[in-house]
C-alpha cells in the first residue's frame, strides 16, 4: 500500500481540542491545551517534547485515567475501529462498562513507571492472567499458557516461574518488559508506550521496538509512541507530533520531520541531537530559557518568549492558528500564516 493510499484511509483515532487542566490550590493548569492529532491502523505516531510538555497526561486523557486533580474539560477523542461505528470516548463515561472494555482491551497503554502499575500484593501471573481473561474468553490454563508466552516474547527468562513471583522480585528493565507483556497481551487495536523503553538496556531496547513493529505490522495495530528520544523516533515513527506546554505544535510523517522541520522548536530540539561530524568538544546548541511554569503561561504564542524567529506584537499578542501547510503537514506558528 502506497502512502497515498494509506494517508485516504478514514483515522482510527482522532484528538480534537482536547483540554486536560489541573485545578489546584495555587490555580488551574492546562497541562494539555488543544492537542489535536490522528492515529492510523498500521502506522506509528512518535509524539515528542521536553518534560513537562503534556505528552503523558494526553495518553492518560485518551484513556481518562487522569489523576485528580486532573479532569478533562473540552474536546473530543473520536474512536473509529473498522466495521464499527465512531464513538466519541469522552462521551461513555470514565467507569462507564463500554470505557472500561475499551480500556486495556482495544487501547492498552504501557506506562512509565511500571512499578507504580503494579499490585505489590498480587504475584504478576495473577495479575497478567486477570487482564487476559477480563478482555478475552480463554479459560484459566489458556490465560496462563498466553500469559507464559508473552512473557518469552518480551526476553523474560523463565517465565513460568517468574510468573509466581511479586513486582518487587523483578528488576527495572524486568518490570518494565512484564508491564509490556500485560499491555499486549490483550492484542490492542491501539498501543499507547509512554517511555516503554526507559528502564532497559540498548540491546533489550532494539529487540523491543523490533516487537512492538512486528506486532504493528502483522496485527494492523496503531501506536502511539511518547518519548524524548529523537533517535528512537527516527527508528519506530512513521508520523511525528511535537508537543509544547500542552499544544501540538508541529505534525509531519517522519521524513519530513527531519528534512524539513517548520516549527522553530521543532528546529530547536534537533539541533540539540549530538552529530557524529562534529568536532571533537564543541558544545551542543541547546534552546535558550526553561518551559515557563504551567500557572504563568506567557500570553500569545507559548513559544516565543524562547523562540529565535520572535515577531514583535505579533507572536507576544495573540496564540497562532493550527495551519495546513501540506496535505500531510500541520504547523502552530505565524512564519507560516498570514497574519
Amino acid at each position: 500500500m502506497t502512502r497515498s493510499d494509506e494517508a485516504n484511509r478514514n483515522p482510527l483515532l482522532q484528538v480534537k481540542g482536547l483540554e486536560t487542566h489541573f485545578f489546584t490550590d495555587e490555580g488551574t493548569v492546562r497541562a494539555v491545551d488543544g492537542a489535536e492529532f490522528e492515529v492510523y491502523a498500521g502506522r506509528t505516531l512518535g509524539i515528542v517534547g521536553e518534560s513537562g510538555c503534556g505528552k503523558s497526561v494526553t495518553a492518560k486523557s485518551i484513556l481518562q485515567i487522569v489523576d485528580r486533580p486532573g479532569r478533562v474539560v473540552d474536546g473530543e477523542i473520536i474512536y473509529s475501529p473498522r466495521a464499527e461505528p465512531e464513538r466519541d470516548l469522552l462521551k461513555l463515561g470514565a467507569n462507564s462498562h463500554e470505557m472500561r472494555t475499551v480500556r486495556g482491551g482495544e487501547i492498552s497503554m504501557i506506562f512509565q513507571e511500571p512499578i507504580s502499575s503494579f499490585s505489590p500484593v498480587h504475584t504478576f501471573g495473577n495479575q497478567i492472567i486477570e487482564a487476559i481473561k477480563l478482555h478475552t474468553d480463554l479459560n484459566n490454563d489458556d490465560a496462563y499458557d498466553l500469559a507464559v508466552q508473552w512473557l518469552e516474547r518480551v526476553g523474560i527468562p523463565n517465565p513460568q516461574q517468574r510468573l509466581s513471583e511479586y513486582p518487587h522480585q523483578f528488576s527495572g528493565g524486568q518490570r518494565q518488559r512484564a508491564m509490556i507483556a500485560m499491555a499486549l497481551c490483550t492484542n490492542p487495536r491501539i498501543l499507547i508506550a509512554d517511555e516503554p523503553t526507559t528502564a532497559l538496556d540498548v540491546t533489550t531496547q532494539a529487540q523491543i521496538l523490533d516487537l512492538l513493529l512486528q506486532l504493528r505490522d502483522e496485527n494492523e495495530m496503531a501506536i502511539i509512541f511518547i518519548t524524548h528520544d529523537l533517535g528512537v523516533i527516527a527508528e519506530i515513527a512513521d508520523d511525528v507530533a511535537v508537543m509544547y506546554l500542552g499544544q501540538v505544535v508541529e505534525t509531519a510523517p517522519v521524513e519530513e520531520i527531519f528534512e524539513s522541520p517548520k516549527h522553530p522548536y521543532t528546529i530547536a530540539l534537533l539541533n540539540s541531537i549530538p552529530s557524529m561530524v562534529a568536532a571533537p568538544r564543541d558544545r551542543l546548541p541547546s534552546i535558550t530559557g526553561a518551559i515557563p511554569h504551567p500557572q504563568n503561561r506567557p500570553s500569545g504564542c507559548p513559544f516565543h518568549p524562547r523562540c529565535p524567529s520572535f515577531i514583535p506584537d505579533v507572536c507576544n499578542q495573540r496564540e497562532p492558528s493550527n495551519t495546513m501547510i501540506d496535505s500531510d503537514r500541520k504547523v502552530r506558528c505565524f512564519l507560516h500564516e498570514v497574519i
